[in-house]
């Protein structure tokens, strides 16, 4: 082997000694990134199981305590049998408002369940959104004394016909309910609670639900609908469906192919605005109140 063949075999192994430099640096990085992703998604695991049994214990105790209330309170009432009528029918008040509250969390808690399972599908019926929300009110009457709101509820443009509405009216009551129930429960005691609702120009359906509470601040307006985070202020917390109910709602308005907007300020209240999209789905059921289908597609009018 002369000089020259010599030099170029140097050269060719220094080039290849050079590339399997570079080729190890480059796995060195890889790996530190690999081993920091690791780390990360590690510490987010963590976070998620510490959040998930967070949010167990507190569904926990949401449907224990008024079990255990509705216990006591009918005990209550059947060992009291000389007690004045008066207080008997304030216990059996009680009664009935755990069990709303107790329903109102089955009623998330299943939603959350077939969410999570993969199993939701629109039910498309003709919605009367006039008597589904008047009947919204009447179930929240009892709460909305009891923190003496000033509640109202408007309709936009009202010509004096009965608004029908193409949709899921099971599912949108309950987005709805979750929103007023929200509404009350973080208003400030003798402040309005306004729910206003009609047809945009757009022939979609607009429904706002405006309080004067708490608010919520531009950074938790961010996580405000995921089901396992909960805010200090408590406006996520899983406190009867506030956490949980949000989230339902964002999957269900996904659902329908709506939208769910969110304005707010600290210490001066909160709007939350339903869009909605009238469904193509050939449908001739009609339902009274948005929770009940009445009448198959031969006997419709």
């Amino acid at each position: 082997m002369d000089q020259n063949e010599s030099l170029i075999t140097d050269e060719i192994l220094l080039e290849e000694l050079s590339k399997r430099i570079e080729r190890y640096k480059s796995a060195l990085e890889n790996t530190s990134s690999y081993n920091k992703q690791l780390l990360e998604l590690n510490k987010k695991l963590s976070e998620s199981e510490a959040m998930k049994s967070h949010f167990i214990s507190n569904i926990t105790n949401e449907i224990i305590n008024p079990f255990a209330s509705i216990l006591g309170l009918a005990k209550s009432i059947t060992e009291c049998a000389d007690e004045s009528p008066e207080k008997m029918k304030r216990m059996a008040a009680m009664i009935h408002r755990e069990a709303f509250n107790l329903d109102f969390q089955f009623k998330n808690i299943f939603a959350a369940a077939e969410i999570e399972a993969g199993e939701i599908q629109p039910i498309v019926s003709v919605v009367n959104i006039d008597e589904m929300l008047n009947g919204l009110m009447q179930q929240y009457s009892r709460e909305i004394a009891m923190r003496k709101l000033e509640a109202s509820l408007e309709k936009e443009n009202d010509d004096g016909t009965v608004l029908l509405f193409k949709t899921d009216g099971d599912k949108l009551t309950v987005v709805l309910s979750n929103l007023i129930c929200n509404a009350i429960n973080f208003n400030r005691q003798g402040k309005k609670l306004i729910v206003r609702y009609g047809r945009t120009p757009e022939n979609q359906l607009k429904i706002s639900v405006i309080d004067e509470g708490l608010g919520i601040s531009e950074e938790n307006r961010k996580i405000i609908f995921d089901r396992f985070k909960r805010l200090d202020n408590g406006i996520n917390s899983i406190n009867r469906g506030h956490g949980l109910g949000l989230s339902i709602n964002k999957a269900y308005i996904d659902l329908l192919e709506g939208k769910l907007l969110v304005e707010s300020k600290e210490n001066e209240g909160s709007t939350f605005t339903v869009v909605l999209p009238e469904s193509q789905v050939s449908s001739n059921d009609y339902s009274e109140e948005g929770n009940e289908v009445f009448f198959g597609d031969e006997e419709i009018f």
